[in-house]
């Protein structure tokens, strides 16, 4: 009983043995000319640290004869870096003749871009498609215009350096700009090659993680006639404010006419008045009344017949 009990805590002992302690990957640094203790791996776990990064990333940097110490590894990836992706930049760098310390290339990593990636674009130079960019020609014609740009990574400012969408926009400003200041869309059509001469004359690069080496003008399209939209925007506009104001005069005419059949209405309505005292005081007789209804009568079937009052004759 008690040769089992041994057994049992021996068996234990050595998988918490080979747990703590990573043996086949102290085997591994050995053969491959790695120069670490199995104290330093067994650091590595209490410090939280993944010994199999820390030791995978050694033995690259050490087949590729770049010396990079363990500290140095250790703290990046604490501050969490990816020390694979620097060590791979770092390989790149050295095979392209590319001047750049652990340190760029840490603080690389830590500024959020892929130190790789940039290395790469370093050595081979990247193409940005801009999306279609409309501009006006001094004629009121549009011109739709597509460029590609070639640019190479600047290592130096890839810390704090402006990234693809500011050289996208100085770009698409630039383009803006030169059409503009165009006095026709023939123009630009005939010469686009203006267009990326003149941009790249204004040095968009500046402050950027990029060096621009060309702008090439890959598509450029006739759009809308911006200038007659303007000019028939504008007319009816200007018909809108001559109906607004017809109509205003319109009422106008009409209140006017309201007020002035209300003064005839009111000056009927003294009529009566008037003849009672004419009557009284003499001066209307009663033959004067009754040709005067006469006429009245005659006028108002006059206009009957004319059809002036609105009724007509049927015929």
């Amino acid at each position: 009983m008690e040769k089992f009990l041994i057994l049992g805590l021996i068996i234990v002992v050595l998988i918490v043995f080979l747990t703590m302690v990573p043996v086949g990957l102290w085997i591994t640094a050995k053969f491959s000319g790695v120069n670490i203790s199995m104290a330093a791996l067994v650091a590595m776990r209490f410090r939280r640290l993944s010994p199999s990064k820390i030791v995978n990333a050694m033995i690259k940097s050490h087949q590729a004869g770049i010396q990079i110490s363990t500290n140095d590894l250790e703290s990046h990836y604490l501050a969490g870096g990816n020390i694979n992706q620097v060590v791979d930049a770092l390989i790149a760098a050295e095979r392209a003749n590319i001047d750049l310390s652990f340190e760029q290339a840490a603080a690389i990593d830590l500024a959020g871009r892929n130190v790789f990636e940039a290395v790469q674009v370093s050595v081979t130079p990247k193409v940005i498609n801009t999306p279609i960019i409309a501009a006006v020609a001094k004629n009121g014609i549009e011109v739709k215009v597509i460029a590609k740009v070639t640019v190479r990574a600047n290592i130096e400012r890839l810390v704090g350096g402006a990234g693809e969408e500011t050289i996208i926009a100085r770009v698409g400003e630039g383009i803006v700009t030169t059409v503009g200041s165009s006095a026709s869309h023939a123009q630009v059509l005939e010469n686009p090659d203006n267009i990326s001469q003149t941009v790249l004359m204004k040095g968009l690069d500046s402050g950027t993680a990029f060096e621009i080496l060309s702008i090439d003008i890959a598509d450029v399209d006739v759009g809308r006639n911006v200038g007659a939209q303007l000019q028939r925007d504008q007319a009816e506009a200007d018909k809108n404010i001559a109906q607004a104001k017809a109509e205003e005069r319109r009422a106008q005419a009409i209140a006017l006419e309201q007020e002035n059949r209300a003064k005839v209405v009111e000056a009927e309505s003294k009529i009566p008045i008037a003849i009672a005292k004419a009557f009284e005081e003499g001066n209307l007789g009663i033959m004067d009344y009754y040709n005067m209804e006469n006429v009245k009568s005659d006028t108002k079937m006059r206009k009957s017949i004319s059809g002036e009052d609105g009724s007509g004759l049927d015929g």
